[in-house]
């Protein structure tokens, strides 16, 4: 499920988790942290939000994304809007920009979270996976490696997995700039991505 629907949805996502999320949090609460929740993602601390799909929740609240702005959201759910101010690889989502969020495009990134989510806390249980904001991917990290699922960007426009050393390795396994990828056609399911991460592991 690659093509324009699906860049913009994930755009739209990103947009959202920085600026009525993440941002919000960081002046909050301390942290840019977000964490995946069933449907999409969501903070960890206050101001306690979500994404669920198309729709932003805050308690009782309900909201569409689609053609609505992050501005109006913001002021909808009455929480300080804007990036975090400390980091520089933003979304390029403008807080008056109407955003363009498919529901099916949604759902199937929220599923790849979510199985991605479940194959980093079986192969590291002592591990909590983070939504980080900046790169708009799920990860781990133990031993210096980065281990996480990315929905999509501007090197690989389909969702994949990845294992990411700090110091970089040679061979055939590491096949991307920053280690090792593999896209939702290979990884099938949570235990595939698994296998795929305790395979990084063991070349390591």
């Amino acid at each position: 499920m690659t093509g324009q629907r699906l860049a913009e949805t994930r755009r739209a996502w990103h947009g959202v988790a920085e600026i009525l999320l993440a941002g919000p949090q960081y002046r909050a609460s301390g942290t840019i942290r977000l964490r995946v929740v069933p449907g999409g993602f969501a903070t960890v601390q206050a101001p306690e939000l979500r994404v669920e799909g198309a729709e932003l929740v805050a308690g009782g609240q309900r909201l569409a994304l689609p053609g609505n702005t992050p501005a109006g959201l913001a002021a909808a759910v009455d929480v300080d809007a804007g990036v975090p101010d400390i980091y520089d690889d933003h979304s390029g989502v403008r807080e008056d920009e109407a955003l363009v969020v498919d529901g099916a495009k949604a759902a199937y990134l929220a599923d790849w979270f979510n199985t991605g989510d479940a194959a980093m806390r079986r192969v590291l249980p002592d591990q909590n996976p983070v939504l980080w904001p900046e790169h708009f991917d799920v990860s781990v990290t133990e031993n210096e490696v980065n281990y996480g699922v990315s929905p999509g960007d501007t090197w690989h426009n389909e969702p994949y997995a990845y294992v990411g050393p700090w110091t970089p390795r040679r061979g055939e396994f590491w096949n991307a700039p920053f280690g090792a990828a593999r896209g939702i056609s290979d990884l099938p399911d949570a235990t595939a991505i698994a296998a795929f991460f305790e395979e990084g592991r063991a070349k390591l």
